[in-house]
């Protein structure tokens, strides 16, 4: 799927529909969203084909020069809480020049050491969403285990119904194929059963899942660092990193409430923001979005694809962002994306896309 849209993006470079199309189809603004940030490795430093998460990461150099192409195209940094304020401006006819906010989800340690730096360099200001039990180091990154046991490993046992009781994953073509039909069915399994399964599945293979959580996100320390710099601002996003429309709705409803009440209470900070876990309509949906409202948060962030446009200013608790993915750090592909072309045409000419 990657193949195919990365041609569909270059069709509508190299044709210059996107150019072409872009005063219509670019809106008020966009939230971008990221997850890590650090270093391409190299073969020497143990880098290998077998990079299922790879999606999850860019490099410094890629997101300063994405930062460096949004202030080319006119776009104005803001905080993301002053998104709502925006839209409302847009709708009033008081703005003609978009807005960009940047955000990064799960608060990984390589945001601090080669994000910040970044953002810093751009006088760009930045939300990290942060879940208390990861940042606690308690809870669970099952698609960081999920790759380590399959990387660390020449044959996994997967002890799930209907699979072979061992799995050869001594090549990176037997390790894709295992990630490949492993990765759907931990995905979907029950949210608590899910983890359960991913602490069983790390133990038996020789990765500790709450150790590998400690050492790739960061601590309260390293948050409050980083909220030294007024760029800086953070977000909740649930207690334990659950799909919340996969939750009874209390769970659900504590999983929000909770995690803001947590991280107001170690960080002394307000809290005004959220975003859900995974974000696609399987993960967040009307009833989510009501509860983000009735809990009183500012905005609330899916990762639905698109643009921002006035008519969102009835929808914070459901925009959509545009992913800075590993897979597409091209340039050419980021202004194609930035003219807001693709995301109407995936969402079938609409704007909104909040059902």
């Amino acid at each position: 799927m990657s193949l195919l849209y990365r041609a569909i993006l270059n069709m509508l470079h190299h044709t210059r529909l996107a150019h072409v199309s872009r005063p219509i189809c670019r809106g008020a603004g966009v939230v971008f969203m990221l997850h890590r940030v650090r270093p391409q490795e190299t073969k020497a430093e143990g880098a290998c084909a077998f990079a299922p998460n790879a999606e999850l990461s860019v490099t410094p150099e890629f997101l300063d020069a994405a930062i460096s192409l949004v202030k080319q195209q006119g776009y104005e940094l803001v905080y993301l809480e002053e998104v709502p304020e925006r839209l409302h401006a847009w709708m009033d006819d008081e703005l003609d020049r978009p807005f960009a906010a940047f955000t990064l989800d799960d608060a990984y340690r390589d945001v601090r050491e080669h994000a910040w730096p970044v953002f810093r360099r751009h006088d760009c200001p930045f939300t990290v969403f942060v879940s208390p039990a990861l940042t606690d180091g308690e809870s669970e990154l099952w698609w960081e285990v999920l790759e380590a046991v399959i990387a660390q490993n020449d044959a996994v046992r997967p002890d799930l119904p209907d699979l072979p009781k061992v799995m050869d994953t001594s090549s990176t073509a037997g390790k894709q194929a295992a990630w490949d039909v492993l990765y759907p069915l931990v995905r979907y399994m029950d949210e608590y059963e899910q983890r359960e399964y991913i602490r069983n599945f790390g133990e038996r293979h020789g990765v500790d899942a709450h150790a590998q959580c400690r050492e790739l996100i960061l601590d309260w320390n390293g948050l409050r660092d980083m909220l030294t710099d007024p760029l800086c601002s953070v977000g909740a996003h649930t207690m334990h990193h659950r799909a919340l429309a996969r939750l009874p709705g209390e769970d659900a409803l504590y999983e929000m409430a909770a995690s803001r009440a947590h991280i107001e209470g170690e960080l002394g900070v307000k809290v005004d923001t959220f975003a859900y876990p995974y974000g696609d309509p399987d993960s967040a949906g009307p009833r989510e979005f009501t509860m983000a409202r009735e809990l009183g948060f500012r905005l609330a962030l899916t990762t639905r694809k698109g643009h921002l446009y006035p008519e969102h200013v009835d929808h914070l608790m459901a925009l959509p962002r545009l992913s800075l993915n590993g897979y597409y750090q091209d340039l050419r592909q980021l202004d194609v994306l930035l003219s807001g072309l693709p995301f109407l045409l995936y969402n079938r000419l609409r704007k909104l896309d909040v059902a």
